[in-house]
């Protein structure tokens, strides 16, 4: 063979592919697939029940409702039935239930508040002759601080105002709910204008953790007016107009810095959400969406939100990331904002949380308790831990509301971007829109 045939075959594989190579020529390059690090779209509303299922699964497989072999203590699981965060999965799980259909759900939480129910008149027999009691009791009978109370107390009014309580334990769930409701409207420590306010790490700290663990049980206990007046005192002393968020901690005086942490805007968000629910009161409503507004472009690409909300220097963390998807599919579902505009990044933040739910059902990036500070260290060096029960709750909740969103709402992609439509367009192709 002669070498200009050898030459030609040479040359034949460069020559082919010079042939079939994309440019902006021969193929539409603005369908090429992005490479995402998360899962971008709508998922299947099962796929999201799916995973909030092995959530329930892991939680039920690892908190107990009975005691243990003394007969005087809990017996220990891997998370507290009686913490404030447990309070906050025991709602999560009532709206999973309810938007699911699914009654395990609503099984879970019903099934530990009756237990504590059922349990505090034997501690607090004992207490008052004078024995030391388990201190998980402790908050049961003898609340001494809006943690131990404000979250549990909701969920039950929650599961009462459903009609869930056997007709046998009505006295039992009724004692629990006073005792718990009169820490927080009675016994509570308050700054001079009475508003919800903290001994520590200074006196008459404000903390905007305290707008969830104490506003909504007001709401849900028909004291409207005093639940409407605390959002409003927390509103006057964090809300930060400039920035579109709130300051973790309100100290008297008249200046000291203001850190925007993730976790507390999100009980903040939460919290009108919990009002909005019971009454939609404009005031409110206008407080929710400028919050929103705030929120919103700070948003990861990712789908998650930092640490600190306006450092992005700080990590992606998870429970605030699910408390937001959670608000904003749920005002979606409520019709308090746009699905349209809205939609895509509730999506977006699920998929993010659902990437951060492993096998077992463990929610991972979850930042541990945090107290408060005046200075950026203290949160972005927060260590984060899958057994932080703060995240549980939060992923339940999203993924009920987003489980409700994809089922009642019309999602396709368009052009390669997640949209959302007033109705069914019946097409997967590209949708365009004539002019009128």
């Amino acid at each position: 063979m002669n070498k200009a045939i050898l030459l030609s075959l040479a040359m034949l594989p460069a020559l082919c592919n010079a042939q079939t190579v994309q440019n902006d020529a021969t193929a539409p390059l603005h369908l090429m697939k992005p490479a995402y690090t998360i899962p971008y779209g709508a998922p299947k509303a099962e796929e999201v029940k799916a995973t909030i299922d092995r959530v329930r699964d892991y939680l039920d497989a690892t908190t107990f409702t009975e005691l243990d072999e003394t007969g005087k203590q809990l017996k220990r699981g891997t998370f507290r039935l009686t913490s404030y965060e447990w309070g906050v999965t025991y709602s999560a799980m009532l709206r999973a239930g309810e938007v699911t259909g699914d009654f395990s759900y609503v099984s879970y939480a019903l099934n530990r508040m009756s237990f504590l129910c059922q349990q505090a008149p034997k501690f607090l027999k004992w207490k008052e002759k004078g024995e030391k009691i388990d201190p998980l009791m402790e908050q049961v009978v003898s609340p001494d601080a809006l943690d131990d109370c404000g979250a549990i107390c909701s969920a039950m009014l929650k599961a009462k105002k459903g009609n869930f309580i056997a007709k046998k334990d009505t006295k039992l769930w009724d004692d629990q709910i006073d005792r718990y409701y009169d820490f927080i409207a009675n016994k509570e420590h308050r700054y001079t204008d009475g508003q919800f306010a903290r001994l520590r790490p200074v006196k008459n700290t404000v903390w905007l953790d305290d707008m969830f663990m104490g506003i909504p049980a007001l709401a849900l206990h028909d004291n409207w007016d005093e639940a409407a007046r605390q959002f409003n005192l927390f509103h006057d002393k964090m809300w930060v107009p400039e920035k579109g968020l709130y300051r973790h901690g309100w100290v008297p005086g008249e200046h000291h810095p203001s850190f925007f942490w993730g976790r507390a805007n999100g009980w903040a968000l939460l919290t009108a959400c919990e009002l909005l629910d019971v009454k939609e009161d404009k005031d409110i409503m206008l407080y929710f969406k400028q919050h929103l507004d705030g929120i919103l472009p700070l948003q990861h690409h990712d789908g998650a939100w930092h640490q600190l909300l306006d450092r992005n220097d700080t990590y992606l963390e998870t429970s605030c990331t699910a408390i937001y998807c959670y608000c904003i599919a749920h005002a979606i579902n409520k019709g308090w904002i746009d699905a349209e505009t809205y939609g895509s990044q509730a999506l977006l933040a699920w998929n993010y949380v659902n990437a951060h739910i492993n096998a077992q059902g463990q929610v991972e990036g979850t930042c541990v308790g945090t107290g408060l500070a005046f200075d950026p260290a203290f949160y972005a060096y927060r260590p984060v831990n899958n057994y932080a029960a703060h995240g549980y709750g939060p992923a339940i909740w999203a993924g009920a509301e987003i489980y409700q969103m994809l089922t009642t709402q019309h999602i396709k992609m368009n052009d390669n971007a997640t949209h959302f439509y007033p109705e069914d367009p019946g097409t997967d192709e590209p949708i365009f829109y004539m002019k009128e």
